[in-house]
């Protein structure tokens, strides 16, 4: 699955029917970390939950050096708190920026230790070695 650079920020959601349309709500979050703006308009792109969460290494572009760079580098170890769950049950942690780190095994509310295994321009991919 390929994507893009461009992504602000990576949450789960159900989809809600009002009838005449349907709704996904943004975590309030999202909005206070910086990632989107309210009133502003947006693309979405919904992924099934059947898919996986983890990018192919070979589609996804590194940062352009004109672009903003991660707040992680591999084998840097950090202390994060899992605030959401992926459709595939990844814990999402959120750094600097809202900045998304991926952690698979991880549980809502958990704080654990992690060594930061992959990082891409929009997101990286945490390994737990300490439950905090």
């Amino acid at each position: 699955m390929e994507i893009s650079d461009q992504l602000l920020c990576l949450f789960s959601a159900d989809i809600r029917d009002e009838g005449d349309r349907y709704v996904v709500e943004v975590p309030r979050r999202e909005v206070e970390t910086g990632a989107v703006d309210s009133g502003s308009t947006y693309r979405v792109a919904l992924i099934s939950a059947d898919e996986g969460t983890e990018a192919d290494e070979e589609t996804v572009a590194d940062t352009p050096p004109d672009q903003p760079q991660p707040p992680v580098e591999p084998g840097e170890t950090r202390y994060v708190e899992i605030e959401d769950i992926g459709k595939q049950g990844d814990g999402i942690a959120r750094v600097e920026r809202g900045y998304v780190i991926i952690v698979p095994g991880a549980e809502i509310d958990e704080r654990v230790k992690i060594e930061v295994t992959e990082v891409k321009s929009n997101f990286a991919v945490g390994e737990i070695i300490d439950d905090v």
